[in-house]
């Protein structure tokens, strides 16, 4: 493990420890770790979800008391001089830390008036943040009637209204689109660049690869360190892509995972980048039924698969449902949803422009976005949740504004935010949709024992769901969606903030769903999720601004600068080439 040296490090951990008790059960969360952070540069800290990143970051905020060992930050006592280190810190808390009831300039002041920021030091801080962010033309806005990337800048904003010399920021990009990202760390390195330090939680692996250094948490623990290319090195020579016809790829991938040696199969939208065991030769193009293999450089989120595939056990790929006759959508197949012409204003606003596309048998079928564009809206229509303005919404056949009840029973759907019920157990969340949707006694007992058993939750089935960690909520409400068995299925932002263990083990039950004829209709703001969508339609203020295969919405934005762009960069130019501003 390289330990990153600094002569005065702006953090210094020493045998901390920090455990929780939830329910009956005492959680340790940080593990007698150990490390020093040097000052000036951008540090990130990765790991799967339950790691302690969270927690870590309110230690060194003062915001918790350790139960063992020691705290540094600027040089200070993190327990005992916590309140000096408040105002020498700033500190960005996950879902931005805002009250939302309250204007962008009614949060600013609240947070000035806890740092003691008045008279004209206030007023020029409170105009050049504004500025700084893009916010001045919205400060008379409710926070929460602001874009998620809005929002995100202004919780940056209120961190920094005291200068800090060391900005904590815990998962801030989380939920937000590619665009707002990119403009998140486009802010913050320039702050970094002015000499400012910064640690990053993040669930995003293609951030982290732009940081100075990486600490991979994992159970408490430091499980690694180090720069980027320090982890990626230790790759050369182990990452592939198999390259073959889009309507193969899930095949392909199949084929892939069951050889031995194969550490990571993910499908991407230019093939299945696959990730070996070190010593193990790569498979043959028409082994696994590809065109080609090829050697490709490792990413970031390979090496934090591979160092940490031996060190966690997620729900394995066995447990998920086996097709026993795989359904490739084909451009025949009829549609299971269709949508024609259809609106929704909400007084003068129109949110949903006259929306058309259609989705078959079997198909991923993606709709992309920034923030605001209306993609939760159209998603609510499609549940029945929402009537529509005018046109047509078609769902397995029944039209939801005639028969939105009858639809809703063919369905299954997965919110955004985890909207279970907190209070209950596992096992009661269950029981409780298992009535919702009408099963019988019997056959209520037989689907709750699958769920507990395909998503690995039977050691949690009386913990309250609540308290679980961010990856078991996921699979806790992707079980009780598919409680029913749906034919449709609805995922909306259906991974945000869960690290890609877990991305990769619920991207492999929707796959496998999939090829046994569910149809699943997904937004997301994290592109290389979206790389799993047979078809993708990209939504702005409301319109389809484009609608095709992501290989083909990347080909489109090809160039001799960039001639192998990214989904996320087709993406965001696609969206700046419709005319989005910056500020939202």
């Amino acid at each position: 493990m390289n330990e990153n040296p600094a002569e005065t490090p702006i953090v210094a951990l020493d045998g901390l420890t920090k455990s929780f008790r939830v329910d009956a059960r005492q959680v340790v969360a940080i593990d007698s770790l150990s490390c020093t952070i040097a000052a000036g540069g951008i540090t990130t800290l990765v790991g799967p979800d339950g790691a302690g990143k969270t927690t870590l970051l309110r230690l060194m905020a003062g915001l918790l008391r350790p139960d063992r060992g020691r705290v540094t930050v600027l040089g200070r006592d993190a327990t005992a001089e916590a309140a000096t280190i408040q105002a020498e810190i700033g500190y960005m808390p996950q879902r931005f830390g805002l009250y939302e009831d309250l204007t962008v300039a009614e949060n600013l002041a609240l947070h000035a008036d806890l740092r003691q920021v008045t008279g004209e030091t206030r007023r020029q801080r409170f105009a050049e943040l504004t500025h700084f962010t893009g916010l001045a033309p919205f400060v008379d806005r409710l926070a929460g009637r602001l874009s998620g990337g809005m929002k995100q800048k202004l919780g940056l904003a209120c961190s920094l209204l005291a200068r800090p010399r060391l900005l904590l920021l815990d998962e801030p990009s989380v939920g937000v689109d590619p665009l707002s990202r990119r403009q998140l760390w486009s802010i913050v390195e320039g702050l970094s660049d002015a000499g400012m330090s910064v640690l990053w939680s993040t669930a995003y692996l293609d951030e982290a690869e732009r940081s100075r250094d990486v600490l991979l948490l994992h159970e408490g623990r430091l499980l690694d360190r180090g720069p980027p290319a320090e982890f990626t090195s230790r790759l050369r020579g182990r990452v592939f892509l198999a390259t073959g016809p889009t309507a193969s790829r899930r095949r392909i991938r199949q084929s892939a995972a069951s050889r031995p040696g194969l550490l990571d199969a993910a499908i991407r939208s230019d093939g299945v980048r696959m990730v070996l065991a070190e010593g193990v030769a790569a498979p043959s193009a028409a082994a696994i039924g590809a065109d080609a293999v090829e050697p490709v450089p490792a990413c970031l989120e390979d090496a934090f698969i591979t160092r940490l595939i031996g060190a966690q056990h997620p729900a394995s790929e066995t447990h998920a449902p086996v097709a026993p006759a795989p359904v490739e959508p084909s451009a025949q197949a009829a549609a299971v949803i269709e949508v024609k012409d259809l609106t929704r204003r909400f007084g003068a606003f129109l949110a949903v422009d006259r929306v058309g596309f259609a989705v078959r048998r079997g198909e991923i079928f993606g709709l992309l976005g920034p923030n605001g564009a209306g993609k939760s809206t159209i998603f609510r229509i499609l549940c029945g949740l929402l009537a529509p303005s005018g046109g047509t919404a078609r769902v397995a056949g029944i039209d939801l504004g005639k028969a939105a009840a009858a639809a809703r029973a063919r369905i299954g759907y997965m919110a955004q935010k985890f909207s279970l019920y907190g209070s209950l157990t596992v096992r009661q969340n269950l029981e409780f949709f298992a009535r919702a949707y009408g099963l019988s006694r019997a056959r209520s007992a037989e689907r709750i024992a699958w769920v507990l058993d395909e998503f690995a939750l039977g050691g949690e089935a009386d913990s309250a769901s609540g308290e679980l960690p961010l990856g078991f909520k996921q699979r806790l409400s992707l079980g009780c969606a598919l409680m029913h068995e749906p034919a449709i299925l609805f995922l909306d932002e259906p991974t945000s903030g869960v690290d890609p263990l877990a991305r990769r083990a619920f991207w492999t039950r929707i796959m496998r769903l999939a090829d046994r004829g569910v149809t699943v209709l997904v937004t997301s703001h994290f592109m290389e999720e979206a790389e799993y969508c047979d078809r993708l339609a990209v939504i702005d203020r409301g319109q389809i601004v484009a609608a095709e295969t992501p290989e083909l919405l990347k080909a489109r934005f090809a160039t001799k600068e960039l001639p192998h762009p990214s989904l996320e960069d087709a993406f965001v130019a696609l969206i700046r080439q419709a005319g989005r501003a910056e500020a939202a």
